[in-house]
């Protein structure tokens, strides 16, 4: 874990020039520090940083700095935070806590009582907090095929989209590796995601594509996402392999990827959700977004 003393300094390095306030029991001032432009961020692509990526701050510090670096949006944060989101105007670009577990979503019949009953509800705390994207998970396999997978996801989804659509939230289920990182999850491919949109038909179900993942599992990146675009709501990045800082140690071109992603036409919000290496960890959020920022 960061000491004390090491969180200062990566925050100071990043807020160099920028007056803070020492308050007690906190690293910065909560006044607003208005956000600098390092190199002028283009306005083309919507940044974001995922939460857990950056948990050694505060949701109060991770805000700040996101400020600072030039963008105003964090994923991955759950109701009890949103206050302090709104406090800074920082919006929850993925907000989650309807979700049973990565594990366990809705491609199993068993669970769609429990979950047709959170994601009812988080629809409404979404809304009315003025968000709009809330993830989901298919769930892994377990034995199950396919395509009762895919039949089981959509008969469940279908009980909740007339809501979400009537509240304005995009329910967005993503796609994540099972070569590595999660063994056995159903929802690894974009061909299977794909369908799943077609079956359950509606424009407020959509994928969020991980960059990192789906290079893992299937590759070829720069054409899946053109060929399928429109059925992508939220995208995440991290280095591949390892899942690290996305500079020159990993293979992706993170440039080009943002570069065909913006000419789709693409609003919605790019994460970053790469679990840093270096001990300026800031330091290197600050680079992934310049890098994204084409």
């Amino acid at each position: 874990m960061s000491s004390p003393k090491n969180r200062r300094r990566m925050i100071k390095n990043l807020l160099a020039g920028t007056a803070a306030l020492a308050v007690p029991g906190s690293l910065l001032a909560t006044e607003d520090i208005k956000p600098e432009h390092p190199k002028g961020l283009k306005g083309n692509i919507n940044h974001s940083v995922c939460r857990w990526c950056f948990d050694k701050l505060s949701v109060e510090e991770l805000c700040l700095a996101v400020k600072q670096i030039g963008f105003n949006a964090i994923d991955l944060v759950g109701p009890k935070d949103w206050p302090t989101l709104k406090k800074h105007g920082i919006q929850s670009s993925m907000s989650n806590g309807a979700e049973i577990s990565l594990v366990k979503g809705w491609n199993d019949r068993q669970l769609h009582e429990t979950l047709i009953k959170n994601y009812t509800e988080h629809i409404d705390l979404v809304a009315a907090a003025g968000f709009t994207n809330l993830i989901c998970f298919s769930g892994n396999r377990n034995g199950m095929d396919e395509e009762t997978g895919l039949v089981n996801s959509a008969e469940g989804l279908k009980k909740i989209m007339a809501h979400a659509e009537t509240k304005g939230v995009i329910i967005q289920m993503e796609l994540l590796n099972s070569k590595v990182n999660h063994k056995d999850y159903m929802c690894d491919r974009s061909t299977w995601g794909v369908e799943l949109c077609k079956r359950v038909g509606s424009e407020n179900f959509k994928l969020l594509y991980d960059i990192y993942h789906m290079q893992i599992d299937e590759g070829d990146v720069i054409a899946t996402i053109q060929k399928n675009h429109q059925y992508y709501g939220h995208f995440h990045t991290a280095g591949v392999p390892g899942r690290h800082e996305i500079d020159e140690t990993q293979e992706l071109y993170y440039p080009a990827i943002m570069k065909a992603i913006a000419q789709t036409g693409f609003k919605g919000y790019v994460a970053q959700e790469f679990i840093p290496l270096a001990e300026d960890k800031l330091a290197s959020l600050k680079d992934a977004v310049l890098r994204c920022d084409v």
